[in-house]
């Protein structure tokens, strides 16, 4: 093979010789062993299926229904819904949305993300009727009919 400036690869040595002093940094000849290369692109596995929905499910937010359990929960006990102080939590834990269940690094990114569409669109969402199973069977036309006895009542 040959390169644009003539000379051929296998012209040139492959390892160049050590220092003979040890000293490093003056020799620009010395090549310094690494830990080697990243084998895999990053981002090669964003367009495998499995591992987009790994990734949404690791970092899917609450559904409507769990929050309003916890809302129903906290009116009921009289207690609002806080966090000890915990330094794995943005903010340690200090600044939660109860409406999204999301928590936040401050009052400011709070105050800010409350007045954000999709925290609008959250508690409207939130006023609506809670979902339950009957809801669902009746949906899915699984109605329960109410039928008279079959032999009358006993006596």
């Amino acid at each position: 093979y040959r390169h644009f400036h003539g000379t051929s690869c296998y012209a040139l040595p492959r390892n160049p010789p050590r220092p003979c002093c040890g000293d490093l940094s003056l020799h620009s000849t010395h090549r310094i062993m690494g830990t080697g290369g990243y084998s895999r692109k990053k981002g090669a596995r964003s367009k495998i299926k499995k591992y987009k929905r790994k990734f949404w499910l690791s970092n899917r937010p609450k559904d409507t229904d769990q929050i309003q359990d916890e809302i129903e929960k906290s009116e009921e006990t009289g207690k609002e819904i806080k966090f000890e102080y915990d330094d794995d939590l943005p903010g340690g834990g200090q600044f939660f949305c109860v409406e999204t269940g999301k928590h936040f690094a401050d009052a400011k990114a709070l105050a800010d993300h409350k007045k954000s569409r999709y925290y609008k669109r959250r508690c409207k969402e939130l006023k609506e009727e809670k979902y339950t199973q009957d809801t669902a069977d009746w949906a899915g036309g699984m109605t329960k009919e109410v039928l008279p006895p079959a032999h009358g009542k006993k006596k």
